[in-house]
């Protein structure tokens, strides 16, 4: 890459800031895999924290971080004094696949967002958020990938945990951290010819396949295209059984990437009405309600780019996401259970529909169930000697296990992997998070959640989601 493309649009959409000076700097965790494949993987550690703590400017790249500037509705309310307050942009790469990759932070210290925060990430947080992109990425979940984690010797107070409590900096890899957000506040300061600049930015960018010739046409198909990738990803969480738990519009990229875990939980069953965060009384952001909270918030960026497109045309533009949903639900699922689509998408909703219904009426273990059929007939005989083999031996499950059996394996040689000769399935419900937390924070043992993220990768590879690579 010969110039951050990001340089081109700095002004309209972020403030240049200086990173904080952490009194210390310890690496706890760096994402070997990726930093090759963006170019990085040769950096020895003391490099790695000049960079990635100090922010020493990665060369020919951003020469100063940047704070990005947005809006969004938070739980519905329309919030303008918003922005990143905790972290900022510092570098854009050339990923293996030519498209730009983003360097983005958190807790990298005050910025002119901050408002009354501190600017900073407890370390149990950055921990969380690598637990959260490596399980996500294993799975098949469009998502961000934790860079880097280094400790910075400072203790914070917290009024949602113990405190003091450790601090930390990360860095997160991500396609793009432009936000609804980005989109909504030139919409409120009445800023069409800024709204036009960061379309065509984001089409050139990032949906080139979006080009037009007219500004109205391509701002609809700009917004298809990020209609779609949200569709997607929405899917993809819900055949995880993954809550977000905060869908504000400023937790939206326009590249539909899973990114800003707070209080987000991996079900360990399935409830429509399971909410992560203790702090959504109304269950406005629950497990059942995600789609719906998705095109929500699609609506609000279309809203946004009225001053570009017309009513028609941005309605128009969000007609595919329900189909474009249901696709990518019945696809992950399948995916997920080892099993080949059906011949039609109709036979696949009917699936889905018995499938899902049972596990919700069962209460059988979310992680389990997809563990125990995965490939579907070869593994009658696991599922039969499950922890959960009386449920499978129910009148209930008969119809389930029909449905199951009539889906074809998929490379049925992947359950060979050792993955597959375990009694029980990687999972990450929040008792196993706290579990792993506690002798980092008691001992600063780290030999469990190295362990984990040893196990999630087996995982990645045993599905075939994570490419092997060597370390």
């Amino acid at each position: 890459m010969t110039r951050p493309p990001i340089l081109d649009i700095a002004g309209l959409i972020g403030d240049p800031v200086a990173p904080a000076d952490f009194p210390e700097t310890i690496l706890r965790y760096r994402n070997q895999r990726w930093a090759r494949q963006v170019g990085l993987g040769a950096l020895d550690n003391q490099s790695w924290i000049s960079h990635f703590a100090r922010f020493e400017p990665l060369p020919g790249n951003l020469p100063e971080p940047l704070a990005l500037r947005y809006h969004g509705h938070q739980f519905g309310t329309y919030n303008p004094q918003l922005g990143d307050g905790r972290g900022f942009l510092f570098a854009q790469l050339e990923g293996p696949d030519g498209r730009v990759l983003d360097l983005g932070t958190k807790g990298s210290g005050q910025t002119p967002y901050s408002r009354q925060g501190d600017g900073r990430l407890t370390l149990k947080g950055a921990v969380r958020e690598v637990l959260a992109s490596a399980y996500l990425e294993a799975l098949g979940v469009s998502t961000s990938k934790t860079f880097s984690v280094i400790e910075t010797g400072e203790q914070l107070h917290r009024g949602d945990e113990p405190s003091p409590t450790r601090s930390a900096v990360l860095v997160r890899l991500l396609y793009s951290h432009i936000r609804f957000g980005s989109f909504q506040r030139l919409a409120w300061l009445e800023n069409k010819a800024g709204l036009q600049q960061l379309v065509e930015h984001c089409v050139a960018t990032y949906h080139p396949s979006a080009r037009r010739e007219s500004m109205e046409e391509m701002t609809a198909a700009f917004l298809t295209e990020v209609s779609e990738a949200t569709a997607r990803m929405v899917a993809q969480w819900m055949a995880a059984g993954f809550v977000h738990g905060v869908m504000n519009t400023d937790n939206f990229n326009i590249t539909g990437e899973s990114f800003d875990f707070g209080p987000y939980r991996f079900l360990p069953v399935s409830d429509p009405n399971f909410t992560a965060a203790y702090f959504d009384q109304t269950g406005l952001y629950r497990f059942g309600r995600q789609p719906t909270q998705a095109a929500w918030a699609l609506q609000q960026l279309a809203s946004a780019l009225l001053p570009l497109a017309s009513v028609d045309a941005l309605t128009a533009a969000l007609a595919s996401f329900q189909e474009v949903y249901q696709t990518a639900f019945a696809r992950q699922t399948l995916f997920l259970l080892g099993l080949k689509d059906g011949p039609d998408l109709a036979g696949d909703l009917t699936f889905l529909q018995t499938f899902y219904g049972w596990m919700t009426a069962s209460g059988a273990n979310w992680a389990q169930t997809f563990f125990d059929w995965f490939g579907g007939e070869p593994s009658e005989a696991r599922a039969a000697a499950s922890p959960q083999a009386e449920l499978y031996a129910s009148a209930d499950f008969a119809t389930v296990r029909e449905t199951l059996l009539a889906h074809e394996p998929d490379r049925a040689e992947r359950l060979e992997h050792a993955y597959f000769q375990a009694a029980s399935p990687v999972s990450l419900v929040i008792d196993e998070i706290e579990s792993l937390w506690e002798p980092i924070a008691d001992d600063d043992n780290w030999d469990q959640f190295s362990k984990k993220l040893a196990e999630i990768e087996g995982f990645g590879h045993a599905i075939r989601t994570i490419a092997d690579v060597p370390e």
